[in-house]
Formats: C-alpha cells, structure tokens, sequence
C-alpha cells in the first residue's frame, strides 16, 4: 500500500474519459440529450471496470433507482487482478453539457476524478450554492457568508486590481437575475455562460479566463470543480440547497449532518486527487473530438494534486467503428 500513487492510474484513467468523448460525439448535434449521455456512460463504465482499481461512485449519474448505470454505490474497476489496493472513491460526469452537444454547442467534456476512501464529500443530487476563485492566496478571499461586493472587494484587493477589472461566471439562468444585477451594481463584468459549471470553474485558474465564478448550480458538479482547483490551486465555498424533506433525508443516510453547512475546497475534496477531462466539442478549455479519414483526434487535461502536474494531452488513434 505504501507504494500506491493515484497518479500510477493517470493514462488508464485517460482511456476511460477518452473513450467516452468518442462515443459521445456521435450524437454532436443530433439533439438527442439522453441517447448521447447514455453513450458516455456505458464507454466510461467500461473504461472504468479495466482498470485495477476498487472502485466506488460517490459522484455519479443519479441514485440506483434513477442510474442504471455509474449510480452513487456502484462498484466499479478490478482490483483483484493486481491483488490489494487500497478502495477508492470516484467521482465522474461522464458528459458535462449534454444539451450543449445535442445542439452542437461548443464546451462539452467528459469528466472524471479519483481519490482516497472518504476524500470526496458523498454529495446528494441537489443544488449548491457556489463561489470560486482560481489562484492562490494564504488568505481566505471568499465566503458565502459575505455579500457579493464583499468577496468581489477581497478579491479585487488580493490580484491589486479595481472591481472594475474582474469579470465574474455566471450560470445563464432565470434564478440568477438578482445577483447578476448585483455584480454589476459593484462595476465588476459579468460573463454568462450556458452550460458547463466545471469548465467554467476551472477557466478561472487559466490567465485569460474569469477571475471569480458565483451562483447555483448541480452540488456533484460542485465536488468535481473542487477536485480541479485541488491541483491547480484556488479558493472554493459551497452550501447544500434543499427543495423538501426527501432530499434532506437522504442526505442524513449519505452522512451529512449540518444541512447548512458551508463547505471549503478542503472538505469538498479533503484528499490527494487526480483529476481528467476530455473535450467533447470544442471549448475555450479544451478542443473536442475530431476524425480524419481512420484516425480519431481528442484533447485532455490531466491534473494530480500530489505532484501539481496539470497537463494537456493530444491523443492520436486508429478509430474502429
């Protein structure tokens, strides 16, 4: 066990996301949601039972009774064929923006990150509450205790810069209208964007994305950006939203004790992570799939917070239909 690195499992781990990309893409635009979502799920399934890992989906596609496949529980990898290694806990979106591929758009990933037995919040299928910021600092900037001039102010301060000189990610949607008047009402630049909450929060690490990433979007999604920022670096804060009691309940049996709870990076991913994406279509994060005459072209991002080794990966290969 001592000589167990998560990062041993960095390429068998592409594989999995890769091939899931693939297998999506073959519904880019077709305006099937959830045949295209339904091909990434079963790709990454695959990908995920061929590697020797004991493996549990703590992030997933829904609960047993909702997921056929890749549920919150669900088994997966086969760690008897190298003997004992240490279980894992595995978070995963096997296509991050199905609407954005039914209908050709641009940004869509396959996502998927692995870490220690505990390292992961066990995350219900509700909203979160969310703030992130991509870049390092020994203080604290952010919290959703504050108010949205607040965090902008320390952040503005922190990157000495005006409010007016941060641009702010916001999910596009009805329930955001108030704080999207909110950033603006500070001078800060709001940039919108359609789908796609892990993208976007990882664009805020990169040197010409946004700086500050806000509102309300899926908690697994939440999780998964803070197994990114855990290897680039960042700041994140994220409280649990409940719509009635049977969300509440079952995040009772998922171990969750404080509904009100406001979770930092560090206990959305307390652990050594390894984080992967693959681009779908093409994004501002990563360019998508692409085929000439036999031969299949993807992009990737690898990340592992052990080593704070983030790379992009171009992949030839000989696509077999």
């Amino acid at each position: 066990m001592t000589n167990f690195k998560l990062e041993n499992y960095l390429l068998s781990a592409l594989k999995a996301t890769e091939s899931a990309a693939i297998a999506a893409y073959e519904l880019m635009g077709k305006g099937d949601e959830k045949a295209a979502d339904g091909l990434a799920v079963t790709s990454m399934r695959q990908g995920l039972n061929a590697m020797a890992i004991n493996g549990t989906v703590v992030i997933g596609e829904g609960e047993r009774d909702e997921a056929p496949m890749l549920y919150i529980g669900e088994k997966v990898g086969d760690g008897s064929s190298i003997g004992f290694v240490p279980e894992l806990d595995v978070a995963l979106d096997p296509l991050e923006g199905t609407t954005i591929l039914s209908t050709g758009g641009a940004g869509s990933l396959t996502v998927l990150a692995l870490t220690y037995k505990g390292g992961f919040l066990h995350a219900p299928d509700v909203y979160m509450d969310k703030i992130a910021i991509g870049f390092n600092f020994k203080e604290q900037l952010i919290d959703l205790n504050n108010s949205v001039k607040e965090n902008l102010s320390n952040v503005a301060k922190a990157k000495k810069c005006s409010i007016g000189d941060l641009v702010v990610s916001i999910l596009k949607r009805p329930r955001h209208q108030e704080l999207i008047a909110k950033v603006r009402e500070t001078g800060a630049r709001v940039k919108l964007f359609g789908d796609g909450d892990i993208a976007s929060v990882i664009e805020t690490t990169m040197p010409h994305g946004s700086n500050v990433y806000m509102g309300i979007g899926g908690a697994p999604e939440g999780v998964l950006a803070a197994a990114a920022l855990k290897t680039i670096g960042g700041q994140m804060c994220g409280r649990l939203l409940w719509d009635n009691d049977e969300q509440k309940n079952r995040a009772s049996t998922m171990g969750i004790k404080d509904l009100n709870q406001q979770y930092h990076l560090n206990d959305l991913a307390s652990k050594d992570v390894i984080f992967l994406a693959t681009g779908v279509t093409n994004g501002s994060l990563l360019k998508g799939v692409s085929f000439s005459n036999d031969q299949v072209t993807t992009h990737s991002l690898i990340m592992d917070s052990n080593t704070s080794m983030v790379r992009k990966i171009k992949t030839k290969s000989k696509f077999v239909n």
